[in-house]
């Protein structure tokens, strides 16, 4: 009877310690890196607060510069400002720690900046998007992510570093 209880209280104890959150609750993660766009590559920061041990609000700000070639070598600049919710899936798909798997919505603003004579000077008013994603953390500290996303300016995707703080 020992040898079932302690088999018991070791499997559930595993099983707590397997499913931990990535990012536990009231922490933060920094996100910078590159992304796939038909219009330049984008370069992005952004932050993921946890607001629960499943849920993380962030923000992010990107950048891209763009040469259309077919009208006179024009150079734009694409600024963004986004922010997003994610769900991660950890806790309820069991996932170890090491990785992250998450899929939320994102709400956008993207400004184009052309040169003078140049007619494509625009913003995008705000956008809704969505995207999934996954992580993977080398140590407690730093991993590296993969998102795919549509919906707004910055579709397509992106991979870069995630560092917790």
């Amino acid at each position: 009877m020992k040898k079932m209880i302690l088999s018991i209280v070791l499997t559930l104890l595993v099983t707590i310690v397997y499913a931990q959150s990535a990012l536990p609750a009231g922490r933060t993660q920094l996100n910078l890196g590159f992304g796939f766009s038909d219009y330049g590559v984008p370069v992005y920061i952004g932050l993921d607060h946890a607001v629960s041990r499943d849920v993380t609000l962030g923000g992010e700000f990107s950048y891209r510069g763009y040469d259309d070639n077919d009208y006179n070598d024009y150079h734009s600049d694409i600024w963004g400002l986004s922010g997003n919710v994610n769900y991660h899936f950890n806790s309820i798909l069991r996932i170890p720690r090491n990785w992250d798997l998450y899929a939320g919505l994102n709400v956008g603003f993207y400004s184009w900046n052309w040169p003078d004579g140049y007619h494509g000077d625009h913003t995008s008013g705000l956008g809704l998007g969505a995207q999934v994603g996954g992580r993977y953390y080398f140590n407690d500290n730093i991993g590296i992510n993969l998102e795919f996303g549509g919906g707004n300016e910055f579709s397509g995707g992106k991979i870069g570093l995630t560092f917790k703080f």
